[in-house]
């Protein structure tokens, strides 16, 4: 099984699939856990079940799982195919029949990480998430020290809302394998959940030096650095976002940084990318009529263009967003009307 595909698919928490399969009636998986004097030649298993992994590696799903069922005709109780078949299955998103070849091998082998593991992987995807939790702590007495399985778990209180437990294990995780970016975004979340923004801010900054920068996770950089009023950093944020893609609301948060840093020009210019990307989004108008606001009075009230690039600013918020109190009692303070 691709393990990177699958944590960074864990990371999404994609939704799964439901339903019955016809597989689960199969002879195969009704056979008892033990038989009379085995016939198995284990040389000739072996190099079928390495032929299988071989198949599976290479994309030959089909094929691979014929050599898996192949071992089991001949070996109901070999937890190496149970497990060839839950990882093809988890490889092709078909978590409805990875869960009970992953359960049988976990039942046969019940201090097999590779079982415990996929099982609760697969327990995970199908929003079992109780039984992932036990699953993975299972997976965890046996290996510890699993940055998957401490990664999975993590994520799996997150989708639970259960954040301090998801700590322990995303800290655990970014502890044994500390280049682990996708880890480190876990571990940010994580944080941010608990309303930790600095230890937030810097499990994104660590994510984003060891992964190439998402948009999605210099948002969540970005949103860290605004509660913590870094505005230097928030401007940095925004820069690096523009160049991935050109984005509304990261040039609006930059406009709000550059205003508080004094920069009154690169405020207003940054404001007025923003609503040429969104012009729905109000308030990047709000800055815009806030440095105007901001030039009138300190003209001494005599630059009457300001005023009125302020008052167009306002009521263009306001079309937007009526339920602006905040703005209209600015309005009336100023006297902003024509």
């Amino acid at each position: 099984m691709n393990r990177n595909v699958l944590l960074l698919i864990c990371i999404a928490a994609i939704s799964c699939c439901v339903g019955c399969t016809d597989w689960l009636r199969s002879p195969e998986y009704r056979q008892p856990l033990s038989t009379g004097p085995s016939t198995v030649d284990p040389a000739a298993q072996a190099d079928t079940l390495d032929q299988a992994d071989a198949l599976a590696s290479s994309g030959d799903y089909d094929a691979a799982l014929v050599l898996f069922h192949d071992v089991l005709e001949d070996d109901p109780t070999s937890a190496p195919a149970y497990i060839g078949i839950g990882d093809v299955h988890l490889e092709q998103g078909d978590y409805q029949q990875a869960e009970p070849a992953f359960a049988r091998a976990a039942k046969l082998e019940p201090r097999n990480f590779n079982a415990q593991y996929g099982h609760a992987v697969s327990l995970q995807m199908l929003d079992r998430l109780v039984e992932a939790v036990r699953a993975y702590h299972r997976a965890l007495t046996i290996k510890p020290d699993s940055p998957e399985a401490n990664l999975n778990l993590a994520t799996t209180y997150l989708q639970m809302e259960q954040s301090n437990h998801a700590i322990v294990f995303a800290e655990k995780a970014v502890e044994v394998d500390p280049n682990n970016g996708p880890a480190w975004v876990n571990l940010g979340v994580a944080y941010e959940r608990v309303e930790r923004w600095g230890d937030a801010a810097e499990a994104y900054v660590a994510a984003s030096e060891r992964m190439e920068p998402t948009p999605e996770l210099m948002t969540n950089l970005l949103n860290m650095l605004v509660r913590q009023k870094r505005y230097r950093e928030v401007v940095n944020v925004c820069d690096t976002i523009q160049k991935l893609h050109a984005d509304a609301a990261s040039l609006e948060r930059k406009g709000w940084a550059l205003f508080r840093l004094g920069d009154y020009e690169g405020s207003t210019q940054a404001y007025l990318e923003s609503i040429g990307i969104d012009d729905t989004l109000w308030r990047a108008y709000n800055g815009l009529g806030v440095n105007a606001l901001n030039r009138w009075l300190l003209s001494k009230e005599v630059d009457t263009e300001a005023r009125l690039q302020a008052l167009d600013a306002f009521r263009a918020s306001l079309q937007i967003n009526a339920d602006q109190q905040k703005v209209i009692g600015l309005m009336l303070k100023y006297n902003l009307q024509r």
